[in-house]
């Protein structure tokens, strides 16, 4: 699917047909332009032919309606992304998109930056893998999608233009007229990144993927992302807040052995107790030589931070049996 095609193949049509024709794709929820039946039969035959909007998803997990799913999008070029469907406990939807094929940041424990980085997604394909899942709860009749975040492959201030296009093309009145309250944005602590955000009419959510309280250990667990200190990255938050006076959530997978411990956690408390961090706490999902912490021990890291006076929640882990899990996005299957 490509919907960038859509305004080439009306260029000849009155304006009142683009109009009919994006609340049928992004509204209606089409997946094939017979169904858009205001439209004249050669018309819809056009838009079959140079729009069609099929998108070519393999779904796994998604039985019933507490399962996570995970889907893999082939691309127009034959690339591969994977976005997940995450269900929440209050019975809503939450999607993780992707914002790269791939990602250039090389973490150490994540499975997508062990693949390697190959390119930007476009604006268009990242909105279509909110589409793709906004069609499949229709279909199901789960219901719709309730939040979006920016958590899947790729660092999306590395593709800052394309992410901010596609939120304003969720957050459109006259397109999915999603709210930018309901959509996160993660960074490994891109700084111009977040300096560019502070400034944007949005009102999107930021959080910062931390995973280490000091500066040596960020270095041997995020190579790329631990060159930019501490220091200058929290004062770029704190920049941000002063703007914005929006919270911001600190990030922290906890792995067995590597940023579990009680100093680590002394560290933590020390670096983020202020008003509007919020730190939340994540069970590692194995991807390769590391393991997660265990129960114990990530009950005893979050109540040291508690007792400093942080404000801490703590993730479920969801999706692990099926490799949609924090950091296990990898789009495993080879380019056809």
């Amino acid at each position: 699917m490509d919907i960038s095609l859509l305004h080439g193949a009306l260029k000849e049509e009155k304006k009142f047909r683009h109009t009919q024709a994006e609340k049928a794709v992004f509204v209606d929820l089409i997946d094939d332009w017979s169904q858009a039946t205001t439209f004249p039969i050669a018309l819809r035959e056009k838009l079959n032919s140079e729009c069609p909007l099929e998108i070519k998803a393999e779904v796994t997990g998604g039985s019933g309606k507490k399962g996570v799913a995970k889907a893999l999008i082939t691309l127009n070029d034959g690339e591969q992304i994977e976005t997940v469907l995450i269900p929440q406990a209050d019975g809503r939807f939450a999607v993780c998109l992707s914002s790269q094929v791939g990602c250039p940041l090389a973490c150490v424990f994540c499975a997508t930056g062990m693949n390697g980085f190959t390119r930007n997604l476009r604006a268009e394909e990242i909105v279509e893998q909110f589409l793709f899942w906004a069609r499949y709860l229709k279909k199901e009749n789960y219901g719709r999608i309730d939040n979006a975040v920016f958590m899947g492959q790729g660092e999306p201030f590395l593709n800052y233009e394309e992410v901010m296009k596609a939120i304003k093309i969720l957050n459109d009145p006259e397109n999915f007229n999603f709210g930018a309250r309901r959509i996160s944005i993660s960074t490994s602590g891109v700084l111009n990144g977040i300096k560019r955000l502070a400034g944007e009419k949005l009102q999107v959510n930021l959080a910062i993927s931390l995973h280490a309280p000091s500066d040596a250990l960020r270095s041997n667990i995020m190579p790329l992302a631990g060159k930019t200190p501490l220091k200058k990255l929290l004062e770029a938050v704190d920049n941000y807040i002063a703007k914005t006076g929006r919270r911001v959530m600190f990030e922290y997978l906890l792995i067995k052995e590597v940023n579990d411990r009680d100093e680590d956690a002394i560290m933590l408390a020390k670096l983020l107790n202020k008003p509007l961090y919020l730190t939340n706490l994540i069970p590692y999902n194995p991807t390769g030589r590391f393991q997660p912490s265990t129960p114990a021990r990530t009950a005893r890291f979050k109540d040291l931070l508690e007792r400093a006076g942080l404000s801490v929640t703590a993730r479920r882990s969801l999706g692990q049996e099926i490799d949609a899990a924090c950091g296990q996005l990898a789009g495993k299957r080879k380019k056809r």
